[in-house]
């Protein structure tokens, strides 16, 4: 496996309980994430230190994290997008990789699963 010390990771979702989780999860594989709860936080903790990986929820109290795909893609074409999400229909599933989402995880989601898709980002 690569190494991944140096690898962030920006979480944006509005449940503080996921953005924990998923945090503890990173760790684990010695990824230091961060985690911001609105589109236009995630959009300034960009500009400061760009991530290799983005955790993107697609309903926000700003906005659907679906439509920050696209800025993601144009401004940090290196930040790989991960969209997780309650709202899980093939159409949304569909539309989030459209737009350039790397991988689709529906919530609720197992440790396991995080880690493997980590695992296929990073390998």
């Amino acid at each position: 496996m690569k190494n991944t010390f140096n690898k962030k990771v920006l979480i944006v979702d509005d449940e503080v309980d996921i953005c924990n989780l998923l945090s503890w999860i990173l760790k684990q594989k010695n990824l230091a994430a961060s985690y911001v709860n609105t589109l236009s936080d995630a959009e300034a903790a960009l500009k400061k230190d760009a991530p290799s990986i983005l955790f993107l929820d697609n309903y926000l109290p700003d906005g659907f994290g679906v439509e920050f795909i696209q800025f993601v893609k144009e401004n940090y074409p290196a930040t790989k997008i991960i969209m997780i999400t309650a709202h899980d229909s093939f159409a949304e599933k569909q539309k989030a990789l459209n737009k350039g989402a790397d991988f689709f995880i529906s919530k609720p989601f197992t440790k396991a699963l995080i880690n493997e898709t980590i695992d296929n980002l990073l390998n």
